[in-house]
C-alpha cells in the first residue's frame, strides 16, 4: 500500500488506517481477543501501518488487545492513541489536566507495550483546561521522548490555533465522509494552511456508506448507533438514497460502495487519512482494496453531481456528544 505524510511533519503512515474500536466498543459484541488479534495482524500483512486506538475504548482493553497484536512489529507500524476523558470513561466527562495527561501517556504506553506513542490525541477538547496548557503538557512529553507527535480530535478552529502556536500538530482526527462533509467549509482549509494531516474517522458514515445497513436493520442493544438521530429508522429510510446513487456510482467501477466511498476520500488531499474500523476479514480486505482504486476527475464530477444536491437527515450525535465537538 502506498505512504503518505501528515501534514508537513516526518510521519508516515498507510494511506489507510484502521481504527480499532469497534473490537470491543461500542459496536456491539466484541471480538474474542484471539480473533481481534489476528485480525490486527492480517490487517498489517495486507500493507496497513496505522492503527488507531484509546484509552476510552474499553476502556482501556482496546489499547491492551492493540500493544499484544502490533509487539511483534512494533517498528514497522505507527500507533496513535488518546486521552481526554475522566477516568478513560466516555460517561465521566472530560479531563485534559497536564497531571491527568501525563498519566494517560504512562498507563498507555505500559498497555500498548512500547517506549513511545506515536501520535497522542485529546480525544475531545475540554473547556475547562486552556488548550496551551494541554499542548504544553503533550510538548513535556514529547520532550521527554515518551510522545512523538501531538494531535486533535474533532477541535474548532480556534483551539487548533492555539495548541499549534504552543506545540505543533501533526494530525487532526475527526468524522468526515461522503454523508458528514462540514470539515470542508473551515477546518480543512486550517489545515492545510498551518501543515497538519487530517485523519478522517467514521469514513463510511459508520457502516452506513458500506451498503448493508437499511431503515429494517437492527442493532444489538449495546450498539452506539441506537443512540444516534441519523440512524433511526427513518432517517436510514431517508437517507437510503445516498447508498443508491453510490451503487450505481460504484458498479462502472466494479468496485463495492464502500470502496468508492474510501477513494473519494483519498483524492482529496494527499494528507488525508482515512481510519476506517471493521471485526470482519472480508470487510478489512475490501476496505484496503480502496487503496489502489483511482478514481478520474470525470469519476469525481459524476460523485459530486449525484450527490452534492442530496440532504442528509438525522443529525450524526445525540446532544449531549455533540456539544463536545468543534470547540
Amino acid at each position: 500500500m502506498q505512504k503518505r505524510k501528515l501534514g508537513n511533519s516526518d510521519l508516515e503512515v498507510s494511506a489507510l488506517g484502521f481504527g480499532w474500536m469497534g473490537l470491543n466498543f461500542g459496536c456491539g459484541q466484541p471480538l474474542d481477543r484471539r480473533t481481534a488479534i489476528n485480525l490486527i495482524r492480517a490487517a498489517y500483512d495486507r500493507g496497513v501501518t496505522f492503527f488507531d486506538t484509546a484509552e476510552a475504548y474499553g476502556p482501556f482493553t482496546n489499547e491492551e488487545i492493540v500493544g499484544e497484536a502490533l509487539a511483534p512489529i512494533r517498528d514497522q507500524v505507527v500507533i496513535a492513541t488518546k486521552f481526554g476523558f475522566r477516568n478513560g470513561d466516555t460517561t465521566a466527562g472530560l479531563d485534559s489536566r497536564p497531571e491527568r495527561i501525563r498519566a494517560v501517556a504512562d498507563a498507555a504506553l505500559l498497555r500498548l507495550k512500547t517506549d513511545r506513542l506515536d501520535l497522542f490525541y485529546q480525544h475531545r477538547v475540554d473547556p475547562d483546561v486552556p488548550i496551551e496548557d494541554v499542548a504544553g503538557a503533550v510538548k513535556e512529553l514529547i520532550r521527554q521522548g515518551k510522545v512523538k507527535h501531538f494531535g486533535l480530535s474533532e477541535a474548532g478552529a480556534e483551539s487548533i490555533r492555539r495548541a499549534h502556536a504552543v506545540q505543533p500538530v501533526t494530525a487532526l482526527q475527526s468524522e468526515y465522509s461522503l454523508w458528514w462533509r462540514a470539515p470542508e467549509a473551515e477546518i480543512l482549509l486550517l489545515c492545510e494552511e498551518l501543515g497538519i494531516g487530517f485523519v478522517a474517522f467514521s469514513p463510511l458514515g459508520k457502516g452506513f456508506l458500506a451498503g448493508k445497513i437499511d431503515a429494517s436493520t437492527a442493532f444489538a442493544k449495546d450498539d452506539f448507533r441506537n443512540t444516534v438521530p441519523r440512524f433511526s429508522a427513518g432517517n436510514r429510510q431517508a437517507n437510503q438514497v445516498l447508498v443508491d446513487e453510490l451503487e450505481i456510482l460504484a458498479a462502472r467501477k466494479h468496485a463495492t460502495p464502500a470502496q468508492i466511498a474510501l477513494a473519494w476520500l483519498l483524492s482529496r488531499k494527499a494528507w488525508i487519512v482515512p481510519i476506517p474500523g471493521t471485526t470482519k476479514l472480508h470487510r478489512l480486505e475490501e476496505n484496503i482494496g480502496a487503496a489502489a482504486l483511482e478514481l478520474s476527475a470525470e469519476d469525481l464530477r459524476q460523485i459530486e453531481t449525484a450527490l452534492t444536491p442530496i440532504q442528509i437527515q438525522g443529525e450524526r450525535y445525540p446532544a449531549h456528544l455533540a456539544a463536545m465537538t468543534g470547540k
